[in-house]
């Protein structure tokens, strides 16, 4: 376990639970000088830098300054780690030092979502995967925030014992046994901040009109632009194309009705512009990992039921 100043209590209390407790892994905590400070605490190791000359596995919890660039011995380190074939695992913003060493580049990874744009722009060759709760690539394993750190880790069991063991040990956490990579995390919201004000009044106008029969076409005319230029306009402000923003907005939308109206499913399509329930599964199944139904179960508020 290798940890960088600012290192979060949860991400590195859970991966050391996990481990520590198991009978069929040695933990060593390392960093490259110590003791290293966290949120109100600090952690005394006993080791430097140089258990990584012969760690199997070296995991790296998530840290507060991600905007600090780790030393060139410790980025020299993690190279060599891995070039003698550690196996190199992170833990939500545990990436930031594994991209800063650039074993990264044209390689899949994911973060915690509300660091993942951080991640895309400071690191453009590493291909970010927003929405995955956590990303095997072999030889490197990256993972969202801390109950996603859970699951990397008992995949990591899973990896190396086998379902049994990996089952025994989510038992003892009282976790779910198994979820997916790739199932999505459930991110605040999906469409894109934006970077620019001149085409702000047209999104404004498409989230009040999501329900309406939208083309790329219908919004260059409503933004008095030829098709070509509002297309260009609208990526250069929000980093996508208008009708990848209209779908990202329409599911946001749909999941607010789900969580916190009574609006019945079959009815969120057409008040989204998804039309068909079957489209709106489609959409949430392609986004989300999920239905709305199940989504509406996990994250259904209380509210009343809907007056006819």
């Amino acid at each position: 376990m290798l940890v960088l100043p600012g290192v979060l209590a949860l991400e590195f209390g859970a991966a050391t639970q996990i481990f520590s407790t198991d009978p069929h892994y040695e933990l060593t905590v390392c960093a490259e000088n110590g003791p290293v400070p966290g949120s109100g605490f600090a952690i005394t190791v006993a080791v430097g830098l140089e258990a990584l000359e012969d760690a199997d596995t070296v995991i790296i919890p998530g840290y507060e300054d991600i905007d600090a660039t780790p030393s060139a011995e410790f980025l020299s380190a993690l190279r060599a780690a891995h070039s003698r074939g550690a196996r190199l695992v992170s833990i939500c913003t545990g990436v930031f030092a594994l991209a800063a060493a650039g074993l990264l580049d044209g390689r899949p990874a994911t973060t915690h979502w509300r660091q993942a744009e951080q991640l895309r722009r400071r690191y453009p060759h590493v291909n970010v995967l927003p929405n995955q709760l956590y990303v095997d690539d072999g030889d490197i394993l990256t993972s969202a925030g801390v109950t996603a750190g859970i699951d990397l880790c008992l995949h990591l069991i899973r990896t190396d014992l086998g379902a049994a063991a990996a089952n025994t040990r989510a038992r003892d956490l009282v976790a779910p046994p198994r979820r997916q990579g790739g199932q999505a995390q459930f991110i605040e919201r999906f469409r894109p901040e934006a970077g620019g004000d001149e085409l702000a009044p047209l999104r404004e106008w498409m989230l009040d009109n999501l329900a309406a029969p939208l083309t790329v076409d219908d919004l260059a005319e409503h933004a008095h632009m030829s098709r070509r230029t509002f297309i260009r306009r609208f990526r250069e402000e929000t980093g996508t194309t208008p009708m990848a923003w209209l779908t990202d907005a329409r599911i946001d939308r749909a999941r607010e009705l789900l969580e916190a109206s009574a609006v019945p499913v079959e009815q969120v399509g057409r008040l989204t512009g998804f039309g068909a329930p079957a489209s709106l599964r489609a959409a949430f199944h392609r986004h989300l990992g999920t239905s709305p139904q199940e989504y509406r179960t996990l994250f259904r508020h209380k509210v009343e039921p809907a007056r006819t």
